[in-house]
Parts: structure tokens; sequence; C-alpha cells
């Protein structure tokens, strides 16, 4: 939890550093958390629920890159016969 509000990390990059599958990052944080620290569950979940909300424009992001790639590698190849 301390690693994510202090990196503003995302569950799978939370997962990656610490080796451990998403789900139990999940897990820990959504259904042990709240029994053991609430304060600290609520400041983790505002990170998370931002993550969440910033998501899709990440990978709207990540598909413009693709197809504009795409796009340049289509044209090279007209432009090489």
């Amino acid at each position: 939890a301390h690693f994510i509000i202090n990196n503003k990390a995302t569950i799978r990059g939370t997962a990656k550093v610490f080796m451990i599958s998403k789900s139990t990052v999940h897990n820990d944080l959504s259904y042990r958390l709240p029994q053991i620290n609430k304060s600290l569950y609520r400041q983790v979940a505002k990170i998370l629920e931002i993550n969440k909300r910033e998501r899709s424009r990440r990978g709207g992001e990540a598909l413009r890159r693709i197809l504009l790639l795409r796009k340049q590698k289509q044209n090279n190849k007209y432009l090489n016969v």
C-alpha cells in the first residue's frame, strides 16, 4: 500500500516490482487492507481510482501509436516498390 501511495503506482506495476501476481496485489489491497487499516485503504483506493480513469486514455494513446506505425510502414512499402 505504501509503495502505491508513494509512487502512484498501478496494480500491474506494483506486482512487477514485488514479483507477485496482479491478483495477489488486487486481493490484498481490496479485501485484506480494509480490515487491517481503513485509512491506508482509502488512500490507496483514491490512487487506484485515478489509475482506472486514466487507463482508457493510456490505451487509446497506445492504439494511436500502433496505427501510426502501421501507416508509416504501409507508406514506406509503397515508396520502396
